[in-house]
């Protein structure tokens, strides 16, 4: 009897492995986001959450304090002022991405947000364009404000770049043209950049590929804030002359970086690894040595049609096509497209045909109050009149 219930058991043994296998498989799918907690910062992260006790410490909510990693919680340590600078960041980068997809399908909401749970929803467990945009615009984000902060004297470890001061003054020969020098106070993109690698890119170890997804599009939400950095200049001489002229590197409004990677987002490639570029990635998943951390941006991500290029290190990249965001889907955190106001006139996204799916719309007139004919009075005063009109509003059934 006992040797006729061994096979039995053994079955038994091996059902439940397997059972075991698929619940961990599970957990690894559902956890794709492995470095993306942080982002909730942007909520609990509230001023009155970021209170400064001492020039060197700063307190922080244990709501904040959950939702980071180790290594993230010890660089906030080691930086003073920059936990305000990330939320910020973060903050920035949320209004951007709303303000960027506000005419479309799906607007980067974030109203179904909880402690613990991620930011932006359950969207972000799929590999689809609209997760390639997310990981950019809050990676850019972080670098932006980082690099903002250094040079306003918020972070007590990094201060304004001035490795362009010791360069020798821009010398001209053409007639007409004054000459400058460095001088000022620069955006410390090199630090902001650097930063954002070592918070932003925490969990992302590149060992497969949607964490190689991630890894390339945080890079290249850095690379679009670095590659916008513009000189600005300004003049010094008696009586309005411009007899020298001082120049320092300052970063663009984060507009134009969210511009940017919208144009990146309509032309995203959606890639495979090459079976070179899964060989590197493996050799710097370990995260020991130098030569393994650099490895964990060098790998190459091969285009899913072979007839186009491979990304570069601006482009977005996306595994998987994204969902459809007509209908309101809980499981993905989909909202649907009911409800919302569409442009009866246009025959682009924000159009009612295609942001209503072909369901139809309704339309009714709203009354408005607003300001009108205001004038300015000495001294000093405004006052305006209460203007009522009619809005014709639209919204999908």
């Amino acid at each position: 009897m006992k040797w006729s219930s061994a096979p039995l058991v053994l079955m038994t043994l091996l059902m439940a492995l397997v059972t075991l296998a698929e619940e961990v498989a599970s957990k690894n799918k559902a956890g794709r986001g492995r470095g993306s907690k942080w982002w909730g910062i942007a909520k609990a992260g509230e001023p009155n959450n970021l209170l400064p006790q001492t020039p060197g410490a700063l307190y922080m909510d244990p709501a904040v304090h959950a939702i980071l990693r180790r290594k993230q919680r010890r660089l906030v340590r080691e930086n003073p002022g920059v936990l305000v600078a990330v939320a910020k960041g973060a903050n920035q980068a949320i209004v951007e991405c709303q303000f960027q997809f506000r005419n479309r399908r799906w607007n980067c909401s974030t109203r179904n947000f909880l402690r613990g749970k991620n930011l932006f929803g359950k969207i972000v467990d799929r590999g689809c364009r609209e997760t390639a945009f997310i990981y950019a615009i809050t990676s850019a984000g972080v670098t932006h404000a980082i690099a903002r902060a250094c040079s306003e004297g918020s972070i007590e470890s990094c201060t304004c770049d001035y490795s362009h001061q010791a360069r020798a003054p821009q010398v001209t020969s053409v007639p007409g043209l004054r000459d400058w020098e460095w001088g000022g106070c620069s955006d410390n993109i090199g630090y902001g950049f650097k930063f954002s690698r070592e918070f932003v890119d925490t969990g992302e170890r590149g060992r497969n590929l949607r964490e190689k997804m991630n890894l390339h599009n945080n890079e290249a939400g850095r690379a679009h804030v670095s590659s916008e950095m513009r000189q600005e200049c300004k003049c010094h001489g008696m009586s309005g002359s411009c007899t020298v002229k001082t120049c320092w590197m300052r970063l663009p409004s984060f507009r134009v970086v969210g511009d940017n990677l919208k144009d990146r987002f309509d032309g995203a490639s959606r890639v495979m690894v090459s079976n070179a570029g899964s060989l590197r990635g493996q050799g710097g998943s370990g995260g020991s040595g130098v030569g393994g951390k650099k490895n964990r941006y060098n790998f190459q991500l091969k285009p899913y049609n072979p007839d186009h290029k491979p990304p570069g290190t601006k482009d977005l990249v996306y595994l998987e096509p994204s969902p459809g965001f007509c209908e309101r889907n809980p499981r993905l955190g989909i909202q649907g497209t009911h409800g919302r106001q569409c442009n009866d006139t246009s025959i682009g996204v924000d159009g009612c045909d295609l942001m209503c799916c072909g369901r139809g719309y309704r339309t009714h007139e709203v009354s408005v109050v607003q300001r009108c004919a205001c004038m300015f009075h000495w001294c000093c005063e405004v006052k305006c009149n209460l203007c009522r009109t009619k809005k014709t509003i639209h919204t999908c059934l």
